[in-house]
């Protein structure tokens, strides 16, 4: 199932996405950690609104790092990154957080709180970014979100109960409750069995279609940057280094690009 909609009040806007539809540009991003460990070495990079972009390289090449610069958790050295229409560089932390609220990010180990049921995972992003909903509202919107994920049935669960799949879902719908308008997929299929990693994959798709999302997508599944995937592109030695589709890349004559899909 996809999400309801729920009475969550739209948040006020910072800017918007260029007139050609480009919701996200990096420009010239360059990204070190002290001497001689240069991470990004010029990143030229656009998204484009309802576009499900997948970001491929070697561990250690940067994808983290790229989705963390892009909505200020890590301060870029150099480059230009717009997101709905704004530089973020120069924003203030409130302004940021105006930015970041519309971003939603499923994180790799899906950064539940295990002091917490699942139910109260839920609760936490609506009662601090959404005070004037009731409590009949915010029911509304867990249970829209579980039910989203299809685990209505582990709402009063805690995370030391649910399997890493399952951890996976309510990491995905605590991400979804907000509406995002954005959202951004640190390895979604990580350490998940062949089937769990398509359900995932299947669900990352039916959102994009159903609420038009934008997402980048970092993962080694080439299954899942098969079935997610309209565009791919491919982080080496600091830059974007290949782009296209997952026919077009696949088919490439540079033998290091098809090594991805061997």
């Amino acid at each position: 199932m996809i999400p309801q909609e729920t009475n969550i009040r739209k948040q006020e806007t910072v800017g918007e996405e260029n007139i050609d539809g480009t919701i996200i540009s990096i420009n010239g991003l360059f990204k070190s950690f002290g001497k001689n460990n240069d991470i990004l070495k010029g990143v030229d990079l656009t998204v484009k609104k309802g576009e499900n972009l997948v970001v491929l390289g070697k561990s250690g090449s940067g994808k983290s790092i790229l989705i963390k610069c892009l909505v200020g958790l890590v301060p870029a050295d150099e480059g230009e990154i717009k997101v709905f229409g704004t530089d973020i560089s120069p924003l203030n932390n409130r302004q940021l957080n105006e930015i970041r609220v519309r971003i939603g990010f499923l994180f790799q180990n899906s950064a539940l709180y295990d002091s917490m049921t699942v139910r109260q995972n839920l609760e936490f992003p609506l009662k601090r970014h959404s005070k004037k909903l009731s409590p009949s509202q915010v029911d509304e919107a867990v249970t829209n979100a579980l039910e989203s994920v299809g685990l209505a049935e582990a709402i009063d669960k805690m995370p030391s109960e649910l399997s890493g799949g399952m951890r996976k879902r309510i990491g995905l719908a605590r991400t979804l409750i907000l509406k995002p308008e954005i959202i951004l997929y640190d390895e979604p299929t990580t350490g998940l069995d062949t089937i769990t990693s398509r359900e995932i994959s299947e669900l990352i798709l039916a959102i994009q279609k159903k609420d038009k999302t934008t997402s980048i997508i970092i993962t080694h599944d080439m299954a899942c940057a098969k079935l997610t995937g309209d565009r791919l592109v491919i982080l080496k030695d600091g830059v974007i280094d290949a782009e296209g589709t997952y026919n077009e890349l696949e088919k490439s004559d540079d033998e290091w690009i098809r090594s991805f899909f061997n």
